[in-house]
């Protein structure tokens, strides 16, 4: 009963903790919902009760499958099913026949223990990815917080594990600090409080954060300025916060159990699924061949005499009945493509080390080939489309009079100094404004930079940063000599040099309410400077004069004014943050300020003198400053509306920003009304059909986006049949990335949540390598395709090889270990090396293939049945001459003395004992000679053995032939010759090399009962195998032909869809 009340007590605190907005109400009313006072926090008799009710704040670990399961789910696989069924009745028959010893008996068990291998590594390969899928998960709970300062029955506990927090806990915040919950802020015991919380909602630049409510209950995330979330860091400041959401109920929970239910719904990939529809048609084909095989050959093993027209005295034969059951198990085998996983895996292999070359890390093989039919690539903007290095693209300096301004243009995109240049500089070098704007974005600052490797990396907020790059930019002024020792070893000599002539004694910190940050310098001269930089707005309206280009101070009227905001407005609606730059010299009561002990030192400690204290002052310019899309991005966009891929731009960022950015790479043109194009995430969730809405043609653009609209928008493009490549680099991006068909990882800016949670990672985090990987996906599957259709066309073969044998009654040509060496080990080499053909020209300017196209076409089945069949006929055909010519084309074939029969007696072997005065004489074999006169109808068991090397023979050089047919799909040897792909000549030579092998090596020889061919019996193979290049070359012919007179056929009725 106790038990039943706490099982119902529990959803309500929940649901009650859920709903209240604490970002939408006073701090009073936030500590009256908790019961809580921010001066002594929960008194610890109710932590119990509290945790009783919430929990622990820890993620929920969620148990992956079994071992065992994920075993079974190995063979959830149509081929994989086929193969281990042919396995099992192949170790049956194998036993059944055991008798012999050695290498007979080891023969025998051959194929079920190479099949048995094949599907052991596959299900060890399928176990090992599939055992990383909740990975993710692990790496989400690493970035929370472990240890809390918090305060509890008016005490501070300093080392609070972040687990045991409850709602109602108040936490103390410091720089540097993880945030262990979702907590409201009370109050800022700093002037500040800045947060990088962009792995959760894509913002490119720090937060800040206040202790005032927001007026919307519906507020995004992004908008919850009152608000801190579990895993985001602060970066500047002290504050004081309310806990409000733990674990599971957090931000960051919320994603984790998103991750969980993307991990759930992980579907097959397009390749998967035509090769489990592949399997199934041959399961049917196979049950279908083997029961007319059986019913053509029930006459040898089972037979009646009809008694007044009715069947009597059946006589069945086991030993004939299990034979031919053998029979229709080679057959099986035959038309299994045993080597077709392990060539897939082997081609998905090799395509990854190519991405790899290309900086796209694939982590998962399906999704090589799953990128190839990608059709929507939905990408974030921050350090995909950007760089995610704030960067000046625009400086403003005063000019001669009040009247002018100068306008410089600033190249460069990263944090490297050398990156770029400041065009149109004066020749005479810097003035005195341009030595004000230097010397106040250079002490006005925070920031550092490093040289790591081949890479600058910035410190402290980007912009004040990119604000550094450009004093080094600059230069210093002419009198200054950058050559000297002195600068030596600085990766910023020149901001290093301000800050020497110019020493920081106090500091104004930034705030929101005059949005500006002030520092007061001594000089070298003992003069003290006050130096600031902020809003453009809020400098001008406490600005009374300007500096102009000689370094005259004038007084700053109306013109002045509206000239400089009018270049304000213009670079803000160009997507710049703007900066102005201001200073001051008569500083009144801080003009001999020198430290703590001064008189006006007691005005620096209270945060609202700043204001007063920044006015009365002098401007000097402004810049703007932008995070800058990537130079190659304009081209990857170009190069997806030629593929036919559209994108979509998914980022948390402001609208404004993110439509400038889309319409400088391309995404939108220049003039484009993108009205209809652009939405916020909060307003896609709100559209009435959002399935129509995505199905626009060209780019969209969806700013200010949570991850639940991230994840909704690749839900319903996957429901609408497209296949989606997803990129992302935060927390916030994991669930989209799991759930899309290809989930594309930043590695240099992502986060371990995200690099888990995807498919592929980035190594230069770099639209554009996504666009070449796309590309190579493309080549990787059409060389699938090729390699096959090449397997398949062999498989073909051999079913027809081994039908006609049982259709004409003759013995059996092939047993199933040579089938099986011929399908695993001769046609595995070219099928491998068809991978490396090299891709086609126009790859990228094709649109991608349906998920749902088919893998063989029919014309393309029709061809190989037409080839399949000529490799039967040629395979039974030289079983055939063997026993019934003496020569053939002029090719002497009696030279092993061995005795010709009718193609009669052939087909009737099998009644060889009522043959009257029926003897054949010995022939030799490489070394061996074979003797009949015991038994003469043996000829037709043991003395087969010549015959049937010729036939295998014959299957394994008609089939490397017919790996050049596989070049391609339908261009002629002429224009594609083989040299184009050197590694399928060499792979051909290692086939031969392999059968030339078990041919000449005696062991081998007896394994797979064979013996050497002389040189005249090659030359018949040679003769009966070429043809099969020019079968292909003139169904090639008719392909294109079709494909040429379809398509100028079907020009008007695409033009009239168009239209």
């Amino acid at each position: 009963m106790e038990k039943g009340s706490e099982d119902q007590t529990k959803p309500t605190h929940r649901l009650d903790r859920l709903i209240f907005p604490a970002w939408a109400r006073d701090v009073s009313e936030c500590e009256a919902h908790y019961n809580v006072t921010s001066s002594s926090g929960l008194p610890s008799s109710e932590i119990p009760i509290l945790r009783e009710i919430y929990g622990y704040n820890e993620l929920e670990k969620h148990s992956g499958p079994s071992i065992f399961r994920l075993v079974l789910d190995q063979f959830n696989d149509t081929l994989v099913r086929i193969l281990l069924v042919a396995a099992v009745i192949s170790f049956v028959l194998a036993y059944y026949d055991g008798d012999g010893s050695g290498e007979a008996g080891f023969a025998a068990f051959v194929e079920p223990i190479v099949i048995f291998l094949i599907l052991i590594v596959n299900a060890i390969v399928g176990v090992w990815q599939e055992s990383n899928a909740e990975k993710a998960l692990e790496a989400l709970k690493k970035i929370q917080s472990e240890h809390a300062t918090v305060r509890r029955d008016g005490r501070t506990v300093p080392n609070l594990p972040a687990r045991e927090l409850v709602p109602g806990d108040i936490v103390e915040l410091h720089v540097g600090d993880r945030v262990p919950a979702d907590m409201r802020v009370l109050s800022l015991i700093s002037s500040t409080v800045r947060l990088e919380q962009g792995s959760l909602t894509g913002e490119s630049v720090a937060v800040n954060k206040t202790h005032r409510k927001v007026e919307s209950e519906d507020a995004d995330i992004q908008g919850k300025e009152c608000m801190v979330f579990a895993g985001t860091t602060v970066v500047n400041g002290v504050c004081l916060c309310l806990v409000t959401q733990i674990g599971m109920d957090t931000e960051i929970g919320k994603v984790h159990s998103q991750i969980h239910e993307a991990s759930q719904t992980d579907e097959d990939t397009p390749l998967k699924k035509k090769l489990n529809e592949f399997g199934e048609v041959l399961t049917a084909m196979i049950g279908a061949i083997c029961a007319l095989v059986w019913l053509i050959n029930v006459k040898y093993f089972l037979t009646w005499d009809y008694v007044d027209g009715w069947p009597r005295n059946f006589k069945f034969s086991f030993e004939k009945c299990t034979y031919y059951f053998e029979i229709a198990v080679a057959l099986a085998v035959a038309a299994i493509p045993e080597g077709l996983p392990a060539v897939i895996t082997t081609c998905l292999a090799l395509g990854t080390r190519k991405m790899a070359q290309k900086n796209a890390l694939v982590r998962k093989l399906p999704s090589v080939e799953t990128l190839g039919c990608t059709t929507v690539i939905c990408s974030d903007k921050t350090g995909t489309l950007t760089t995610n290095q704030m960067s000046v693209a625009k400086l403003v300096a005063m000019g001669q009079d009040r009247d002018r301004i100068r306008k410089f243009r600033v190249e460069g995109t990263t944090y490297d100094p050398h990156d770029g240049i400041i065009l149109e500089w004066p020749s005479a070098g810097m003035d005195p404004n341009l030595q004000m704007i230097a010397k106040i974005a250079a002490v006005c600052n925070d920031a550092g930079i490093a040289h790591s490797g081949h890479q600058y990396i910035a410190s402290g907020l980007p912009t004040e940063a990119a604000l550094k790059v450009l004093v080094e930019k600059m230069g210093l002024p002419e009198s200054i000599d950058r050559s000297s020792s002195a600068f030596s070893g600085f990766v910023l000599p020149c901001c290093q040099w301000w800050n020497e002539m110019e020493h920081r004694i106090a500091t104004l910190e930034f705030d929101r309410t005059r949005k500006s940050m002030g520092v007061i310098t001594k000089s070298n001269s003992g003069r003290n400077l006050l130096l600031v930089k902020g809003a453009v707005e809020n400098l001008l309206e406490r600005s009374a004069y300007i500096q102009l280009v000689d370094g005259s101070v004038v007084n700053l009227d109306g013109t002045s004014t509206d000239l400089l905001l009018q270049a304000l407005h213009e670079m803000s609606t160009s997507a710049l943050r703007c900066i102005g730059f201001a200073y001051k010299e008569d500083l009144s009561d801080f003009a001999t300020y020198d430290g703590e002990n001064h008189h006006a030192h007691k005005l620096l400690l209270d945060p609202t003198n700043y204001q007063s204290i920044e006015t009365d002052l002098i401007f000097v310019g402004l810049v703007g400053l932008r995070d800058p899309p990537r130079e190659e991005v304009h081209k990857a966009i170009e190069d997806c509306r030629a593929a036919g891929i559209r994108v979509m731009v998914i980022t948390g960022d402001n609208k404004n920003t993110a439509e400038a950015i889309c319409r400088e790479i391309g995404v939108f043109g220049p003039k484009e009304d993108i009205s209809t194009k652009s939405l916020t995430g909060k307003e896609f969730m709100n559209h009435p059909d959002p399935k129509h809405y995505l199905r626009q043609t060209g780019g969209l653009l969806f700013s200010r986006a949570e991850p639940k609209h991230k994840q909704e928008i690749v839900r319903l493009l996957k429901e609408d049949g497209e296949v989606v490549a997803m990129t992302g680099d935060g927390v916030n991006d994991a669930p989209a990335l799991k759930l899309a068909d290809i989930g594309i990882a930043m590695g240099i800016a992502g986060t371990e949540v995200a690099k888990e949670a995807s498919d592929m990672v980035l190594a230069d985090d770099n639209f554009s390598t996504i666009v070449a990987a796309v590309g190579e996906g493309r080549s990787i599957y059409n060389n699938m395709k090729a390699f096959i259709r090449y397997m398949i066309s062999s498989n073909i073969g051999e079913v027809a090889c081994i039908f006609l044998t049982a259709a004409l009654g003759i013995p059996e040509g092939l047993i199933p270990v040579q089938l099986l060496w011929v399908n695993l080990v001769t046609d595995g080499p070219p099928a491998t090396a068809l991978g490396f053909n090299p891709p086609d020209r126009d790859i990228m300017k094709k649109p991608p293939r349906r998920s749902d196209d088919s893998l063989i076409t029919a014309w393309i089945l029709f061809r190989y049945l037409v080839i399949g069949l000529y490799v039967g006929v040629a395979t039974v055909g030289v079983f055939i001459i063997w026993y019934t010519h003496g020569s053939f084309l002029g090719i002497d074939l009696s030279k092993d003395g061995h005795t010709l029969v009718t193609y009669s007696q052939l087909s009737n072997w099998d009644h060889c004992l009522s043959w009257e005065n029926f003897t054949v004489s010995p022939f030799t074999a490489g070394s061996h000679t074979f003797s009949f006169d015991n038994n003469p109808c043996d000829y037709f068991q043991s003395g087969k053995v010549k015959a049937m090397t010729l036939s295998l023979s014959v299957l394994v050089a008609i089939e490397m032939f017919n790996s050049l047919n596989a070049l391609s799909e339908d261009g002629s040897l002429l224009t594609m010759p083989p040299w184009v792909n050197p590694w399928l000549l060499l792979a051909m030579t290692v086939s031969f090399g392999l059968h030339f092998l078990i041919l000449y090596v005696p062991f081998l020889t007896k394994v797979f009962g064979i013996v050497p061919l002389s040189l005249n019996e090659w030359l018949l193979v040679l003769a009966v195998t070429l043809p099969v290049i020019l079968i292909d070359e003139v169904l090639k012919l008719v392909g294109r032909c079709n494909s040429r007179t379809h398509f100028s056929g079907s020009r008007p009725s695409k033009k009239h869809k168009d239209d």
